[in-house]
């Protein structure tokens, strides 16, 4: 087995989304190397599924770790991809997006108008 970069394990954050296939988080380091966090296009419009895909993850960071800042750890690239730099920022300017010890906050003010229903305290999916 190779030797796997340590990345933290946020214990009892949802693993996906039920019924979808869609994973929130990674079981394993990747062995080829961590997967690069970087901004991308989003093409889900409200009242599609893409768009509660990305509502649901929104909603499990928030209920997870609230406005604090917090580490990338197992948390799925592809998903934070969607949200980067505009719902989930990096904390500081030495943002290393291929450490899964980054730091990232969620942009509440953003986030809020963009998916204001993962704010609630209860998400119907």
């Amino acid at each position: 087995m190779a030797n796997l970069p340590d990345m933290t394990k946020h214990r009892g954050f949802p693993s996906g989304m039920p019924g979808t296939g869609v994973q929130f988080t990674i079981r394993r380091a990747n062995p080829r190397g961590v997967t690069p966090i970087k901004a991308l296009p989003r093409r889900a419009r409200p009242g599609t599924q893409e768009h509660l895909i990305d509502a649901a993850f929104l909603h499990a960071l928030w209920h997870y770790f609230g406005p604090e800042p917090f580490e990338r750890g197992n948390l799925d690239a592809a998903r934070l991809n969607l949200l980067f730099g505009r719902e989930v920022v990096a904390l500081d300017k030495d943002f290393d997006p291929q450490s899964y010890e980054a730091m990232l906050v969620i942009n509440e003010k953003v986030a809020r108008q963009t998916f204001p229903e993962a704010f609630e305290d209860v998400l119907e999916i």
